[in-house]
């Protein structure tokens, strides 16, 4: 199955490390993944994927806030509707429950089909999450 791991940085490369060691995960389990950095290559269309991962941070510390380049980049994403995907937040601060909210609310509004969401803390946690997905 074709995979597309889609992630926002906002200035953290964290988002970037933690993002190729879910590819990683997921890539186990025999699947095609490709890694998009949405900042830098933001006129890629997600329409070929069958399953779509999109990971962000907050835009700071104090805030649950997430950076509007998410919304943007989806909508101009192609059809992305009814597309099967997963959620994460990298976790920075007292507010993540509250980013990942904001991250599955925009997910949705492009009509994406949101199976699973989580908070990460570690590459190594992303990775043990990739290798248990359910992507079918």
């Amino acid at each position: 199955m074709r995979v597309a791991v889609l992630y926002f940085k906002n200035g953290s490369e964290k988002v970037k490390k933690i993002a190729s060691y879910l590819s990683r995960g997921v890539e186990s389990l025999g699947h095609q993944v490709t890694l998009i950095d949405a900042e830098t290559d933001s006129d890629a269309k997600l329409t070929i994927y069958e399953y779509v991962i999109v990971g962000t941070i907050s835009s700071s510390f104090f805030s649950g806030k997430i950076s509007d380049k998410v919304s943007v980049f989806l909508q101009n994403a192609g059809r992305v509707t009814g597309t099967k995907c997963y959620a994460f937040i990298v976790k920075n601060g007292p507010f993540v429950q509250k980013s990942l909210h904001l991250l599955m609310k925009s997910m949705e509004k492009e009509g994406m089909f949101l199976k699973i969401s989580d908070t990460i803390s570690t590459p190594e946690e992303a990775e043990l999450i990739g290798k248990k997905l359910h992507i079918k």
